[in-house]
């Protein structure tokens, strides 16, 4: 949740970028649009990871075990960076096509909860109706909850682990490459 709900304002920075005048100038310095893209994304994975171990931090040090050991904790965080990031680059596509605050705002209010709720993170798929574990299937938020579920248990599915990954890393590629796609659509409109 904290990653999910983080990433998804990562394209207030390209608003505040716009208004104050600095997307303009890195967008006619010699550097790359995917290279910007890169650059918030990779921000955005150092805050997932800080927030993520702190999380876990707490939750150990309330009594939180992890059976797993060291590498289901990583892979836990992994998939939180994942998620984050697949969240980051459509935040970011969005805030370069849109251009404002409140849009930005309500898209990530408009897509966060939903996500989240059609998803098993707060309640087992076996006990929701069928069209909503049907759904699930095919949202990033399931996957990174079922992989990080999976990730912490004594005798981790890393199978199972590394599919739901390979999902999200799939789903991080696409919106950075649409974040990346948006900076032309913001050119052409200034």
């Amino acid at each position: 949740m904290t990653a999910i709900f983080s990433a998804s304002w990562t394209g207030m920075s390209y608003i505040e970028d716009m208004q104050s005048g600095v997307l303009d100038r890195f967008l006619t310095a010699p550097v790359s649009r995917g290279a910007l893209t890169a650059a918030m994304l990779g921000y955005q994975a150092v805050t997932t990871v800080v927030q993520s171990v702190l999380v876990i931090a707490i939750g150990w040090g309330t009594g939180a075990a992890f059976p797993g050991g060291p590498g289901s904790v990583a892979a836990l965080i992994g998939v939180s960076v994942l998620l984050a990031l697949a969240m980051a680059g459509l935040s970011d596509a969005f805030a370069l096509l849109a251009r404002q605050r409140e849009a930005v705002i309500g898209v990530s209010s408009i897509l966060v909860l939903p996500l989240t709720f059609l998803s098993g993170a707060f309640l087992s798929l076996r006990l929701v109706p069928g069209w909503i574990a049907d759904v699930a299937r095919y949202n990033p938020v399931n996957w990174a909850a079922s992989a990080g579920r999976a990730a912490v248990t004594a005798h981790p599915a890393w199978g199972t682990i590394g599919s739901y990954a390979a999902f999200l890393a799939l789903a991080v590629a696409v919106t950075a490459a649409a974040a990346t796609w948006s900076f032309r659509a913001y050119l052409q409109a200034r």
